[in-house]
């Protein structure tokens, strides 16, 4: 599926000395499109300046956000901060003020969100019905119309109205400013849009506006017109959507096709999902893939297919920037398993690449003694992939040998998103207490959430197993009382050719005080890439009173039952 829009701009001054009208679009490749109008307001000349830097600023850094963000958020942030700068500008005083309206459009997946500040407007047209979709934002009074309730840079706060809907091949929508709207009337506006490409209906809607006003009392007139031929990837919303109406596959028999997609391997089935391994017969490369599909059993719970579907979409953003790209550079590769984006799927499943290769699980299965080097370098590579995922905002929640996976490429990969948090997770999902005991931070038990500290711990009682081929703590269980009574011993004790500097490393990353811990990925990467030439001081012993906080109790009352002992022998047996 390939998105594609055309793309059309006019913006002419009128009958102003200045045109302070300002409109771009930004299309970026596996995200979709974001594009905005502004019209500044005429108050000390400064209304160009303002109306430029906010599409500007808008239209640089839309992108630069995690494409994890509800796209609501990035227009908060961003615009957000443009209304304060303006705002802060405004407030020195001088006499010049910078202010703008703005209308912005972002298409992404199948849905298309509109933020809305001022009197420029957002249009939709379908067919030939022509919709409005914003509200303006000016005083209703007849003489105060031209005067604005909202404006980038009129308050130290601004108040975004947002408007949400699906878009369909075909549709058009408009971004105009008021000196187009305002002297053409809606069944005009439909007639000169609907007219050839979006160039041409962008000059169509300017050239019909200043005609109608008179070139003596026109305003600036700007109009940018989009149209949609083909719908870009699928959002998570979209995902849900798919989740909810398709049906599960049966249980597949090697030979099975599903969708051009061979059965070659039953791999895994855990009650929950099934996971099989096939060849796509339908594509030139024939490659290997992996399918992840439901349990016959779970086909009809919602939350279940909800999760499912959150783990495709959020696999897709992932690793949207090496989609087409079978062998990425070895310095560029994500750290996690390329998700397929499926065109017209028949059924409920996901479609990953098929890595060879083996899990730290099926290593440490067999015993052997794993090099200090090789252990660093996986180490980095997953340190980096974590990084990665926290900067997405993603909580994994359950990193363990089992989901790190080494591929016959020699390349470390996290897997497993099926119970990561994103901020867009289903509800069932985030309430759900995911993790594998033996592997879950101590503030969790205590009733904390998970957090990048939590996978940080977890990556590093990893690490103390795949070095010693022993658990920090040994094994937890969910229903034990006193987990964490001991600090765990150095893996130089049980490893002597463990050197001291990866020995202080591993009892920083497991250490019981959180506050001992690496902070981030990059910190403990930047430990990891370090090594010997800086070691890092091994953390304190943690007081008895931190790990047991009964011990003191327990310490009172064996001396006072001591005491009272004494005071007895001394009553019936001492001579007085």
């Amino acid at each position: 599926m390939s998105f594609d829009v055309d793309i059309g701009h006019t913006s002419r001054r009128g009958g102003r000395e200045h045109n302070e009208d300002f409109a771009g679009a930004l299309r970026e490749p596996g995200r979709g499109l974001i594009a905005a109008i502004a019209d500044g307001v005429s108050a000390g000349g400064r209304g160009r300046e303002a109306a430029q830097t906010t599409v500007m600023g808008l239209l640089a850094d839309f992108f630069a956000a995690p494409a994890t963000w509800e796209t609501t958020v990035v227009f908060d942030r961003l615009v957000g901060a443009q209304n304060a700068w303006l705002a802060a500008h405004n407030a020195k005083g001088g006499g010049a003020t910078a202010m703008t309206t703005l209308t912005a459009l972002a298409l992404e997946g199948h849905g298309v969100t509109i933020a809305h500040v001022g009197d420029s407007r957002a249009w939709r047209l379908r067919g030939h019905e022509l919709m409005q979709l914003t509200h303006d934002h000016r005083f209703d009074h007849p003489d105060l119309q031209s005067r604005l309730t909202r404006a980038i840079g009129l308050d130290d706060a601004v108040r975004i109205d947002y408007a949400q809907g699906e878009v369909q091949v075909g549709d058009r929508y408009l971004l105009t400013s008021d000196g187009v709207h305002g002297a053409l009337a809606a069944g005009r506006l439909a007639a000169l849009a609907g007219e050839g490409g979006a160039q041409q209906a962008s000059e169509a809607l300017v050239d019909a506006a200043l005609a109608a006003r008179g070139a003596g009392g026109a305003d600036n007139a700007t109009a940018l017109v989009i149209v949609v031929r083909e719908l870009d990837a699928a959002r998570l919303e979209d995902e849900l959507l798919r989740g909810r109406r398709l049906p599960v596959p049966p249980r597949l028999k090697v030979g099975d096709v599903l969708d051009g997609y061979t059965v070659t391997a039953l791999v895994a089935d855990t009650g929950v999902h099934r996971l099989y391994q096939a060849r796509a017969t339908a594509s030139a490369q024939r490659e290997l893939v992996a399918i992840k599909t439901l349990h016959e059993s779970r086909a009809s719970d919602p939350e279940e297919r909800a999760m499912l579907a959150h783990e495709a979409w959020l696999g897709l953003r992932l690793t949207e920037r090496y989609v087409g790209s079978r062998k990425p550079a070895a310095g560029d590769d994500p750290g996690f398993v390329r998700v397929h984006e499926l065109a017209e799927p028949s059924a409920l499943y996901t479609v990953f690449d098929w890595h060879g290769g083996r899990t730290l699980e099926q290593m440490l299965a067999v015993p052997a003694p794993v090099a200090v080097t090789d252990l660093v370098g996986g180490a980095t590579q997953v340190a980096k992939a974590l990084g990665r995922l926290h900067r997405h905002g993603v909580i994994h929640r359950d990193i363990k040998p089992g989901n790190l996976h080494r591929g016959d490429d020699g390349r470390w990969r996290i897997l497993d998103l099926g119970v990561a948090l994103s901020g867009r997770e289903p509800a069932a999902q985030r309430d759900l207490h995911a993790g594998t005991p033996s592997y879950i931070n101590p503030e969790q038990w205590d009733g904390a959430p998970a957090d990048a500290a939590s996978d940080l711990f977890a990556l590093g009682v990893t690490l103390y197993r795949w070095l010693t081929g022993r658990l920090p703590y040994g094994e937890i269980e969910p229903y034990q009382s006193g987990r964490y009574r001991h600090d765990p011993p150095p893996a130089s004790r049980l490893r002597p050719d463990v050197p001291i500097w990866l020995d202080h490393l591993l009892a920083k990353a497991v250490a019981r005080d959180p506050r001992q811990r690496f902070e981030t990925a990059e910190e403990l990467l930047l430990a990891l890439e370090r090594g010997a030439s800086r070691t890092l001081a091994a953390p304190p012993a943690t007081p008895l009173i931190q790990r047991d906080p009964m011990a003191l109790w327990k310490a009172g009352l064996v001396l006072s039952l001591l005491f009272n002992a004494l005071l007895l022998v001394w009553l019936l047996w001492l001579p007085r």
